[in-house]
């Protein structure tokens, strides 16, 4: 290792990193603290700032609290001041759908419950910042205001961007050439090296009364009328709106709250024909989701029985009310997707026998040999009314079959025409089943199984469809839950057996299927309340349907709903002796042990 020379040794090897470090650490680089100290002098010690740890931001608005304003502040006190009139409180009144107001009156509630129900009827409070627009949060860079303000700007050149010519080029290399050939000749590292580039570089222009004594004010306003001149009016405009996706904050103005409602289906129900008419059948329909395994609405009945068959339930069945007569239901749906299915369960009155049984007549008599099987068709009649007069209140599972939502409305998007029918067959599977036009034009159509994409899961923009569905499946007695309903639709959409085995039931089922209008007419809510533009009383109504999200929905309750719905899963007497038939659940409120404080439901 070289010997170091004596001068060398006495050069002090302190970096300027810890000389700047220990003059902070002294005084923490503030005047008034080195004022504090020359003024206490019998201090030893003092608290640091340790440079290598992170320092939280100073609270402005506990600074201001803890430290009021002078009197006059200077200039720049509007800066550090918020404006008095920046926040405006403006009352907006609530909008009501309904006719009626679904809130009960206030006369009969306890007072923390009155105070809770005005939060559903009470006028809106908004917010109004009037210098939003002053905040980070709001950039009115947009890309159009951008273009416009860069027309009158100047293009800046600069070296880099120039081309080369061509004879200054080769001038450049010669004389780089020859610069670099004498700096070769010279000792590397020397001081002729440095002695030879000064010679040949060209001297600078000179700085014009460098040496004058100005006065500094003078100086100042030099300065100021150069940075004036030719500047733009909105020089920090012309950067660059940032990146939407990484705002430095985000202050969007929300909407004012109302009622969630999903992409929403019109269904309505036409009509419902067997090959023999004997007794009255009851329909019921609600959308199911396959892959989460939820039922996501609530039931809809409608009946669409002659009135000869309503007529054998009269002595069992009280006056319907026009708020029952409904045949067509809105469905809501937030989240759509390629698993959601229609499910539609018939039910019949209950009668003694198996299900199968019960529904084996059914499957055997056809419409055309009514005439060669009259008498048999009139004991089914028979007892049919019989069961009707005894068991007219009570219904069991009859038959059911699916529609699968999105392939109906694939193939309604794809079609010209303003209205489409669509045959639904589920008697003829080939390992999924099958969909079939009404026209002798087209002829059968195969429909795809599934749709990739976004707008396949589109429910507002589809053609309006007439769905005739031809069979239904014979409701198996030991696979009444919904657990063995999710098996079967997923079978349905992709080849399997299993449907194979399920034995058919020849039927004719007309709904029609179409985006739901944005405010229809004669439409009720779920609490049978009617929604306004009801101008009669009297017409059948549409019904709302409520719908049960697959998954979470955040947005706010605005809509007062007192609405329980209950439905039996299954009831159990595996364990029981003897035998278990003619079981009926009731389930109601009680305010008490005794049959007497049964509490009435609206």
């Amino acid at each position: 290792m070289a010997e170091r020379r004596a001068f060398a040794q006495k050069i002090s090897r302190t970096v300027a990193a810890e000389v700047r470090k220990q003059i902070s650490g002294q005084y923490s680089g503030s005047p008034q603290l080195l004022k504090n100290l020359n003024i206490v002098g019998n201090i030893s010690h003092h608290t640091t700032v340790p440079l290598t740890e992170a320092v939280d931001p100073v609270d402005l608005e506990e600074y201001l609290i803890t430290h009021p304003l002078a009197v006059d502040s200077g200039p720049l006190r509007d800066l550090i001041e918020f404006p008095p009139d920046d926040i405006e409180v403006v009352y907006s009144p609530r909008d009501c759908r309904t006719l009626v107001s679904a809130v009960p009156e206030e006369s009969e509630m306890d007072p923390h419950v009155r105070d809770c129900i005005r939060s559903y009827t009470e006028d809106w409070a908004v917010v109004i910042r009037k210098y939003h627009k002053l905040g980070t949060g709001f950039n009115p860079n947009t890309l159009d205001k951008q273009k416009e303000r860069q027309k009158g700007l100047p293009k800046q050149v600069f070296e880099s961007d120039e081309a080369p010519d061509g004879n200054n080029y080769q001038d450049e290399q010669d004389d780089l050439k020859r610069r670099s050939m004498s700096i070769d000749d010279t000792p590397r590292g020397s001081w002729a090296c440095s002695i030879f580039d000064l010679k040949n570089s060209l001297p600078d222009a000179l700085l014009p009364n460098l040496l004058d004594r100005t006065p500094n004010e003078e100086i100042d306003r030099q300065n100021d009328d150069q940075r004036k001149s030719n500047r733009h009016k909105e020089l920090f405009a012309l950067h660059p709106s940032p990146d939407e996706e990484e705002p430095i904050e985000r202050l969007s103005v929300p909407d004012v709250p109302k009622e969630h409602f999903g992409q929403r289906l019109l269904v309505k129900c036409l009509s419902l024909k067997f090959e023999i008419e004997i007794e009255p059948i009851f329909a019921s329909l609600a959308l199911y989701d396959v892959k989460e395994k939820k039922k996501i609405s609530e039931n809809f009945y409608f009946d669409l029985n002659s009135e000869q068959m309503k007529g054998l339930l009269r002595p069992h069945v009280p006056p319907a009310a026009i708020t029952t007569l409904a045949r067509s239901a809105i469905f809501s749906i937030t989240y759509p997707s390629q698993d959601v299915f229609l499910v539609i369960k018939l039910e019949k009155v209950l009668q003694q026998g198996d299900i199968g049984e019960c529904a084996e007549p059914y499957m055997i008599f056809k419409e055309a040999d009514a005439t060669k099987n009259k008498e048999k068709l009139e004991k089914l009649k028979s007892q049919a009314d019989q069961f009707c007069q005894r068991l007219g209140k009570y219904r069991m599972p009859f038959a059911w079959t699916a529609i699968h939502l999105m392939n109906i409305v694939s193939s309604a998007g794809s079609l010209e025409r303003d209205s489409t029918e669509v045959e639904i067959s589920t008697g003829e599977r080939k390992g999924s089943w099958s969909e079939r036009r009404n026209s002798s034009i087209v002829g059968r159509r195969s429909l795809e199984r599934t749709t990739s994409g976004d707008d396949a899961c589109n429910l507002t923009s589809f053609r309006p469809a007439t769905l005739t569905v031809t069979n239904f499946f014979k409701q198996e007695g030991d696979r009444l839950s919904d657990e063995d309903l999710y098996k079967f639709l997923a079978d349905m959409r992709r080849p399997s057996s299993v449907l194979r085995r399920l034995r058919p039931i020849t039927a004719q089922l007309k709904i029609d299927i179409s985006p739901a209008p944005e405010n229809p007419h004669y439409c009720l809510t779920p609490e049978l309340l009617q929604v306004k533009l009801y101008p009669d009383s009297r017409v059948r109504p549409t019904r709302e349907i409520l719908e049960f999200p697959a998954r979470d929905v955040y947005v706010p309750n605005t809509t007062y709903r007192n609405l329980l719905y209950i439905y039996p899963q299954s009831l159990n007497f595996a364990n029981r002796q003897g035998s278990a038939r003619n079981i009926t659940v009731k389930v109601q409120f009680m305010y008490g042990e005794d049959p007497s404080n049964a509490m009435p439901v609206s």
